[in-house]
């Protein structure tokens, strides 16, 4: 039986890397699901089936991370190759590898380690490398959706999963990130469980997360997280959001009635956070990118070469 799987692993493996198919057109010539898909092609980079490397010497990227790097006042800016005609849930994972590599480099003892939601959180988890480094900490920075966004890109599934790969501890949160009232999350927040996140919050180390766009707006993903009138008298303004803060081009904080009832870090607080590091890239979000940079939301930016080069365009 292990032959048999090991030979499907393989195969699955050769038709998406190889091959460049997408996990719905393998599922549709294998008959298999597609959440099997997925699973398997994880499984297969885990027992060492499929192995990535990037070489970032080679890529002729090292300018544009300067570029960033100075234009912007980052700590660090990692650009990873890839070719335009490459999948994004593709590019997503190298970025993830890309994370994980620079996560090794800055990780020491009793860390607390902030994670954000989404696909390219997701990613980055799955990447995460088991570490030497003791007594980490892995945490939510942001309550999770209605219950109604799929599981592998809930905040709670990827600080556990990231968790599991460091062999740290584990946080997780069991509010919205959005109460129906502000009562409601003062009532929440009263707890004394979130109470004690407030605090963690305040010790973070690593913020780690993804940055979103209204151009996103009619993607499944936004939709499961926020109401379709999340940005109502707000369309014109916002370019970008960074855990579900809203800000403009020039990256300033855009106020609105959802402040009131977010759970989350705080801008503020996430601002005095060490290591803060983005990971996002496509050319529909290059605006919410720039406007994150020049927030100063980040001080890590982990992008592709074609969003480098987008953004740069227009510093």
């Amino acid at each position: 039986m292990k032959h048999v799987e090991d030979k499907l692993l393989v195969q699955i493996a050769q038709m998406y890397y190889q091959e460049d198919k997408n996990q719905s057109q393998i599922s549709k010539e294998l008959n298999i699901h597609r959440s099997t898909i997925s699973r398997l092609l994880k499984k297969s980079r885990e027992e060492g089936i499929v192995t990535i490397t990037i070489n970032y010497d080679l890529a002729g990227t090292y300018s544009l991370e300067k570029e960033l790097e100075e234009t912007f006042g980052l700590k660090k800016a990692i650009v990873v190759p890839t070719a335009i005609d490459v999948q994004s849930e593709q590019k997503l994972q190298l970025l993830g590898a890309a994370a994980n590599k620079y996560l090794q480099t800055i990780l020491e003892e009793e860390m607390t380690i902030g994670f954000s939601w989404g696909q390219a959180m997701s990613m980055v988890a799955a990447e995460l490398q088991e570490t030497e480094k003791n007594n980490l900490m892995c945490i939510p920075l942001i309550g999770g959706p209605s219950g109604r966004l799929i599981g592998e890109y809930h905040v709670n599934t990827i600080t556990f999963e990231a968790s599991k790969k460091l062999k740290s501890k584990a946080v997780l949160i069991d509010s919205p990130a959005f109460p129906e009232t502000k009562e409601l999350k003062e009532a929440l927040m009263a707890n004394q469980f979130n109470q004690d996140l407030v605090q963690l919050w305040k010790k973070l180390s690593i913020a780690i997360f993804g940055i979103g766009s209204p151009q996103m707006k009619d993607s499944t993903r936004w939709k499961l997280f926020y109401d379709d009138n999340i940005l109502e008298g707000l369309e014109d303004q916002v370019v970008g959001d960074v855990i579900s803060h809203f800000y403009n081009a020039q990256g300033q904080h855009i106020s609105s009635k959802l402040d009131e009832r977010l759970i989350g870090i705080t801008l503020e607080e996430l601002k005095k956070v060490n290591y803060r590091i983005a990971v996002a890239e496509s050319l529909e979000k290059v605006s919410a990118i720039r406007g994150a940079l020049r927030g100063k939301y980040m001080n890590v930016l982990v992008t592709t070469q074609e969003t480098a080069e987008a953004i740069l365009k227009e510093k």
